[in-house]
């Protein structure tokens, strides 16, 4: 017999503390009760508290509220009240502080959203849902109530299913990514009872690769997405080491290096994208070193030590590198092709200010001194133009709808989670198009700049400024602004606050801010919504339309 395994949804038992202490005692004293265990057997079952009164939280509003020393994100929407965990399951960002909009809340670090009456992870960067609480009005006073045993959780895994005896279909996953895992997670969700393979050329299962630049000597086994007993549980079979090397979609089998053929009913190819090799005389010397694995970037750290270190390109990444180094290498030099650091993707003021960051940590910048990817027709749905073969993440272009559906690559972390989700949607029949907004985010000198969308030609990145230890302040940017022709500031760069719109055509197709969140989260919600921002509402002094805090 074929068994599900059971993910900790929070149960809890509906409890009538007025009827159990009786309707003659005080007020005071029916509060005071309120906030102790309920008990059932001699067992504290659950934790009730009133958290406000009916009144106190208008419709669309939210607030973090205690119970039982636990942290919860309480909100009021279409005249409901309900209850979720208040921390993001990517990175632990509290939600209170980011957008709601209709029946989701978005993180205002990395763009995550939630079902605000489920708890579910609608939009990613991560994989886990939030934990769902009772909510309950009596006498107009608003109590959640908590299961005892769920206290210390903050987030939730989705039930999995598993393979289903006689269920000979197989779906076969090339790529050992956010997309492909995101993909094998859906489809078991979906109750898909077939086999599912992940095939990949790394070391290492699913990998939070976006660390790698960030902390070059993060252990391997820290940033793993989830551990193997998980797979194990779930029934996904994850090959390690196992190099694909062509597709016979006649046949329908993958060839992988070593001549070992795999049949497959269903393909999803996302192999992601390589780095850019430098091919100049000399490139091939033993410290000329590119940054995609764990090893490469381990290597590179220890490398580094207290050598001279030069960066090619002032990409994203390349940038991360340097902010890192600087601590640890003797110099560390920066050679790009633009006049500033992101000059294509944030503009030049931005870029300004991120070199200016780097500059005063030493590094030195000289400036101005093939990814493949498949086109599918139906490429909304993830499909290739092959019956049955999928596509998602960086190897992959796909109709952006914030564009009218112009075909872009985008190499968004956040994106490739959403590829995947998709992907297995499409396998299961459901038909679902992908309507994400694009998201990124990066680190200079510990100080991130958040990013959600895409302008120009790059990713969309956010940058927290402080020091270490301190409160961070982030610079956002959310939409897609290739081909702006203009951007109208609000604030002074200069002063590390600020909100900055890209205009093109009278719209505002991308904002960028720095300590003004959630900002970016709520532009991105905009956009989700498929509503538009003029180019007069940028340049007005009210910006009350933002709804922020």
């Amino acid at each position: 017999m074929v068994t599900k395994r059971q993910d900790p949804v929070v149960v809890v038992k509906l409890v009538c503390l007025q009827a159990a202490l009786g309707a003659a005692q005080p007020e005071e004293h029916r509060e005071m009760a309120e906030l102790n265990p309920a008990k059932e057997g001699g067992q504290a079952e659950e934790i009730t508290g009133m958290v406000c009164l009916e009144s106190d939280l208008k419709d669309g509003e939210m607030r973090e509220v205690e119970v039982g020393n636990h942290k919860v994100l309480l909100v009021r929407s279409e005249g409901m009240y309900s209850a979720v965990g208040n921390l993001c399951t990517h990175y632990g960002a509290t939600l209170s502080k980011g957008a709601l909009s209709g029946g989701r809340v978005r993180c205002p670090w990395h763009g995550a959203c939630f079902n605000i009456k489920t708890g579910d992870i609608e939009e990613y960067p991560g994989l886990d849902s939030l934990p769902c609480h009772k909510v309950k009005i009596e006498n107009s006073k608003v109590f959640v109530s908590i299961n005892k045993k769920d206290l210390e959780k903050t987030r939730r895994v989705k039930e999995m299913g598993c393979r289903v005896a006689g269920d000979s279909s197989t779906v076969l996953i090339i790529g050992g990514g956010p997309a492909a895992l995101v993909c094998a997670e859906t489809l078991r969700q979906g109750s898909y009872g077939g086999r599912i393979i992940m095939a990949t050329k790394e070391e290492l299962p699913p990998y939070d690769r976006t660390k790698l630049s960030k902390a070059m000597n993060v252990k391997a086994d820290s940033i793993l997405l989830r551990q193997l007993d998980f797979y194990q549980s779930c029934d996904i079979e994850v090959w390690l080491r196992r190099e694909a090397v062509s597709v016979n979609t006649d046949e329908k089998t993958v060839t992988f290096q070593g001549g070992s053929v795999q049949h497959y009913d269903q393909l999803l190819i996302a192999t992601g994208s390589r780095p850019r090799e430098v091919t100049c005389p000399g490139a091939d010397l033993d410290n000329v070193t590119l940054l995609r694995t764990p090893e490469d970037s381990s290597r590179i750290h220890q490398a580094a030590l207290g050598k001279n270190v030069v960066i090619l390109g002032t990409s994203f990444i390349g940038m991360e590198v340097a902010s890192y180094l600087s601590a640890t290498a003797s110099s560390v030099s920066v050679i790009g092709n633009s006049a500033v650091p992101y000059q294509n993707t944030l503009g030049t003021e931005i870029g300004r200010v991120a070199r200016k960051m780097l500059e005063e940590k030493n590094v030195k910048f000289y400036m101005q001194d093939g990814v493949t990817e498949l086109r599918g027709e139906n490429g909304k749905f993830m499909q290739t133009g092959v019956p049955g073969v999928f596509a998602a993440g960086d190897v992959t272009s796909f109709p952006l709808s914030l564009q009218k559906d112009k075909m872009v690559n985008i190499g968004h972390w956040q994106l490739a989670h959403a590829h995947g989700r998709i992907a297995a949607l499409n396998m299961l029949k459901k038909r679902v198009g992908i309507n994400s907004v694009p998201f990124f985010w990066t680190m200079l000198m510990g100080k991130s700049f958040r990013y959600a969308g895409r302008v120009s030609a790059g990713v969309f990145s956010s940058f927290l400024y402080g020091k270490p230890g301190s409160v961070l302040s982030c610079v956002c940017i959310a939409g897609y602004g290739e081909g702006h022709t203009e951007v109208i500031m609000k604030g002074k760069v200069e002063e590390m606050k600020f909100l900055a719109f890209y205009i093109k055509e009278d719209v505002v197709v991308a904002v960028a801010s720095l300590n003004f969140d959630p900002s970016v989260s709520q532009v991105a919600e905009i956009m989700a919504s498929g509503r538009t921002i003029s180019k007069a509402q940028a340049k007005s002094d009210d910006m009350s339309w933002l709804k922020l805090p």
